[in-house]
């Protein structure tokens, strides 16, 4: 056990420490120990060491020693079981949590020592643990329920269809292009968690891209206002088209009648900048945080809707930000709807790669991830401590 270990290591370091001084002080009366003795009644004194008539001393000192260091060994064992009682109740409240109930929190108590920090760096992971797994319990019963959402109303219309004794090949077809449909809105649903797990993994091999070349191939046909100046990046170029056409779809989507939607790409010191504004529904601060996970829409509204979003296009916008090493900013408009700005960091130099590689190498083989994680100007003075960084109006 790791407890007993460092409890009989620490005992034998009290007792090490303790024979290692016990033999210099009792080294030093020996040592210094001489007689004096006169030849003749006018000689030269002569100095002589009796080491061999002191031998009884001698033994009896090692003796007292060798007790004196047994003793020093409890005690060690003692004082380090004592010292160690916090750790070992600290490493069984954890197994318990950990594989019981991860709302459990350990007791750190009032003393500002190690053993307390420590607590307070498990109850923190253990915190992050359980709003991980209870995002993923969420994330997998909204999965779930939107891929059955679909099947249950496509059994529908066909039990429908067949029940009717006065089926025509006019009403059949109906009902196949409304299970046609469905199967579509199933088929897009995958396509978004697909597109979700795979930038949620990273980037396997980064290439070099305008990002407004990659815009204007996804609002061809999009009617939205555009200005899209060069912007050289470095990345995925497919993850970067989703990411852009989920902005734009998200702006286009979530309007008003009459409203408008913008993109602008720029560079700015070196890193393609892409930013798309629209008007919309109102959309309190504190919401804007939420809209970036899965599954998640304004209000009380229900995932589904009839223009067939299903609340993941800002949820992979995140991911995709995060996989580049991008920084999201969002701000929420005063008179409705989003600005939302990501920022790329700067393409690195081809020397500076071929130098990272060499590093690498040298290093076994590893891999070396730069990220940018300078800030944006905020457009407020609150501090923006949650991912994405949300501004208010």
């Amino acid at each position: 056990m790791f407890s007993g270990s460092l409890r009989i290591r620490l005992a034998l370091l009290y007792g090490g420490v303790f024979l290692v001084l016990a033999l210099v002080v009792l080294s030093i009366p020996f040592l210094a120990v001489s007689e004096t003795m006169h030849v003749g009644s006018s000689g030269t004194p002569v100095v002589s060491y009796p080491g061999r008539s002191l031998l009884p001393q001698i033994t009896v000192a090692l003796i007292t020693l060798a007790i004196a260091v047994a003793l020093s060994l409890g005690v060690g064992w003692l004082m380090a079981g004592r010292l160690l009682r916090p750790l070992r109740a600290i490493v069984a409240t954890a197994r318990d949590i950990s594989a019981t109930n991860l709302s459990r929190r350990l007791r750190t108590g009032d003393r500002d020592d190690e053993f307390s920090r420590l607590g307070h760096t498990l109850n923190d992971l253990f915190a992050r643990l359980e709003a991980s797994f209870e995002s993923q319990r969420h994330f997998v019963a909204n999965a779930a329920h939107e891929l059955r959402t679909p099947l249950a109303a496509e059994r529908t219309v066909l039990q429908v269809a067949l029940r009717d004794p006065e089926a025509s090949v006019a009403s059949l077809r109906v009902a196949c292009d409304e299970v046609l449909r469905l199967g579509q809105q199933q088929e897009k649903l995958i396509d978004a968690l697909l597109t979700l797990a795979g930038s949620e993994q990273g980037i396997a091999r980064a290439e070099r891209f305008d990002l407004a070349e990659v815009a204007a191939s996804v609002i061809a046909d999009a009617k939205i206002e555009a200005r899209l100046d060069p912007a050289p990046a470095e990345g995925d170029p497919r993850l970067a088209e989703s990411l852009v056409a989920n902005l734009v779809g998200n702006a286009l989507r979530h309007n008003v009648p009459g409203g408008w939607a913008s993109i602008e790409t720029s560079a700015v010191g070196g890193r393609a900048v892409l930013r798309v504004s629209n008007i919309g529904p109102l959309i309190p601060p504190a919401e804007v945080d939420r809209l970036f996970q899965p599954f998640q829409r304004l209000g009380d509204e229900r995932v589904r809707r009839r223009d067939g979003g299903h609340g993941l296009g800002l949820a992979i916008v995140r991911a995709i930000a995060v996989a580049h090493g991008a920084e999201l900013t969002v701000h929420a408009r005063s008179e409705g709807g989003l600005d939302i700005t990501v920022i790329f960091p700067p393409a690195l130099d081809v020397k500076v790669k071929r130098m990272l590689r060499l590093v690498a190498g040298v290093a076994g083989h590893g891999m070396i991830t730069a990220c940018s994680t300078r800030k944006l100007p905020n457009r407020s003075s609150s501090p923006l401590s949650s991912w994405p960084r949300r501004c208010t109006g």
